[in-house]
């Protein structure tokens, strides 16, 4: 259970950090993307992309205040390379991918905007706006792009104040068996 031990002493370190802007903590967000992942169906590294999708904010500092903020953290690369390093690629690369995910959603999706938090708003400012039309077809050609785009909803929904979801821990056995399968795999 070393990897699921890791996760949770890296979300007790930094998780209860309030998630910039938002009324939710990191780690209320990520048990609340998994949960909605869950809800709809998800398979198990999904669901665990989806817990875990922004693990690359816990990994490095960065400013606490949005205002502060004047480029991106590419957290989504962060995060991708340390899952890729332990995870199979049904679980890393979605995670690399969410961020371009909000970026393709506002390119190609009319609606999608109008349901962006402020705080996600700004973030997208400083990750490159919408995606140009060469942008959405290159990310289409990504092998798990529908999948960032599911983690993309269901982060975008993770921000419910109040709302009670499964621990971290009842996590642990799905984590450990994705990591193990992860190792028989390289």
């Amino acid at each position: 259970m070393m990897v699921a031990r890791d996760i949770q002493e890296i979300f007790a370190q930094r998780g209860a950090a309030a998630y910039f802007g938002e009324g939710v903590s990191m780690s209320e967000h990520g048990l609340q993307a998994a949960h909605f992942a869950r809800a709809a169906g998800a398979p198990p590294a999904l669901v665990i992309a989806a817990l875990l999708h922004d693990i690359g904010h816990l990994l490095e500092a960065v400013p606490d205040d949005l205002d502060d903020w004047v480029e991106d953290a590419h957290h989504e690369e962060i995060g991708g390379r340390w899952l890729a390093a332990r995870f199979p690629p049904e679980v890393s690369e979605p995670v690399r991918l969410h961020v371009p995910a909000k970026r393709f959603l506002c390119a190609t999706d009319p609606a999608y905007f109008s349901t962006l938090s402020p705080a996600s708003v700004a973030t997208l400012a400083l990750q490159g706006g919408p995606m140009t039309a060469a942008e959405v077809a290159l990310f289409r050609t990504e092998r798990y792009h529908p999948q960032a785009v599911a983690i993309r909803r269901w982060d975008d929904r993770g921000k419910v104040v109040g709302l009670v979801t499964p621990t971290l821990a009842e996590y642990a056995a799905q984590i450990e068996a994705l990591q193990i399968r992860a190792a028989v795999l390289s």
